[in-house]
């Protein structure tokens, strides 16, 4: 019995505590947001090429993919690209094949739904290559030059900054002086100063680069690439890198004296 009472006085004092601590008023806190911007002009390039080729025969839709990515290669030589900056990211070879319906013989399977049959077209070899160059003077005469290797499809150009990880610490230190300085200022208006940070959040960054092409764009600057010949906008000859904008975004909570 007396062990049935301690334990009830103990789990009644750690209730009358445990009221006591959240019956206590808030700390007066002020949460304030700090968003920087920078503009930073890129200084690579990043072409995203796809090689596929397509034959009934796989070894020589093969052939005719690597002669493709074997031009592809000596351009980036050609326009000294380091070996480095040069990667074949992604090779699949996929049987394609096409469902032909014959209303003379029906075919359906086993839910009732016509399916046709299974026509074989051929073998899809394709090979995805990345290239990245550091001279932006050289990029049209790249771009002209590389749509009449024998490649596929054009799936981006994206320009990027080298230097995004300084840059990125640059406009983070920058928003958190801007919400540091917000925060002074409504503090301020009330009489107030702030005190310590008790908590700090990032919210979501730029990614520091932006596509001046892509395959499935219908931008007026698109670079559009089916199985047929390369086909290019006449708007593409005139070449502006722009910049690119790397923002940051905080979010911190300060307390009030």
């Amino acid at each position: 019995m007396r062990r049935i009472v301690f334990s009830f006085l103990v789990i009644t004092l750690l209730s009358a505590v445990a009221f006591s601590q959240d019956s206590r008023p808030p700390l007066p806190t002020v949460v304030v947001t700090g968003t920087a911007e920078l503009m930073v002009p890129p200084d690579e390039v990043v072409f995203t090429l796809e090689v596929a080729k397509r034959n009934k025969d796989m070894q020589i839709a093969k052939r005719e993919a690597d002669q493709a990515l074997v031009k592809i290669i000596d351009l980036t030589r050609r326009f000294d690209v380091k070996p480095q900056n040069v990667k074949t990211d992604y090779i699949s070879v996929d049987a394609k094949y096409q469902s032909v319906r014959d209303p003379k013989n029906r075919i359906f399977d086993d839910d009732g739904d016509e399916i046709g049959t299974r026509v074989f077209l051929g073998y899809d070899v394709s090979t995805t290559v990345i290239v990245r160059m550091t001279e932006l003077t050289r990029f049209e005469e790249f771009f002209a030059e590389v749509i009449k290797t024998g490649l596929s499809e054009i799936n981006s150009v994206s320009f990027e900054s080298s230097k995004i990880i300084e840059q990125r610490k640059e406009a983070r230190l920058m928003a958190m002086k801007a919400a540091y300085e917000k925060a002074s200022a409504m503090a301020g208006a009330i009489n107030q100063t702030i005190g310590k940070a008790i908590s700090i959040s990032e919210g979501t960054s730029d990614p520091g680069r932006y596509g001046f092409f892509n395959a499935n764009s219908t931008n007026v600057n698109s670079a559009n690439v089916s199985t047929g010949p390369v086909t290019v906008k006449e708007s593409v000859a005139t070449f502006s890198p722009g910049a690119i904008k790397v923002t940051s975004q905080v979010t911190v909570t300060f307390l009030l004296n």
